[in-house]
């Protein structure tokens, strides 16, 4: 897949492609290969083929793991403050956790939701009370049978600009 791939969406008028447009002006991404796969209910699903994302060994590079899972971060987020009206946010990772559990020797995914106890209307209140929010989510690339490659849990911040 790519950036310029149909994007599939399940949600009419949610944003995917001016976050499509997003990712593709930054040139690290586009080196990844990473495309919108989905977005719906809530949750971001990127895509990234693994040929241009191989280690030595023929697996998955952990850095291409984390960019993608923090990229998907980043774009949940983005999507949510559009939805909401938002549209002049800066949304930046402000801290993260990852797990690499086992090595991935197939085209990544990385998906990214809120994590448990979290809530997007806090956020989105308190972001348009003080021009500034904080959220955590969860995100992780899965292997072809579903079970966890990766694991990251990280805080995004959200400034008025």
């Amino acid at each position: 897949m790519s950036l310029h791939s149909k994007i599939m969406v399940d949600e009419p008028g949610n944003g995917s492609a001016r976050l499509k447009a997003l990712l593709s002006r930054m040139p690290p991404v586009v080196a990844m290969g990473v495309a919108v796969e989905r977005y719906v209910a809530g949750k971001l699903v990127l895509a990234a083929p693994l040929s241009v994302n191989v280690n030595d060994k023929g697996s998955a590079f952990g850095g291409s793991l984390v960019s993608l899972m923090t990229v998907a971060g980043w774009g949940l987020v983005t999507l949510q403050l559009h939805a909401a009206g938002l549209e002049g946010a800066e949304v930046y990772v402000a801290d993260s956790q990852v797990r690499y559990l086992a090595p991935l020797r197939s085209d990544l995914q990385a998906e990214s939701q809120l994590a448990q106890g979290q809530d997007w209307s806090r956020f989105l209140s308190t972001f348009r009370q003080r021009g500034r929010a904080r959220i955590e989510l969860s995100m992780q690339v899965p292997l072809p049978d579903g079970q966890p490659a990766t694991e990251m849990r990280a805080r995004y911040a959200a400034f008025a600009s």
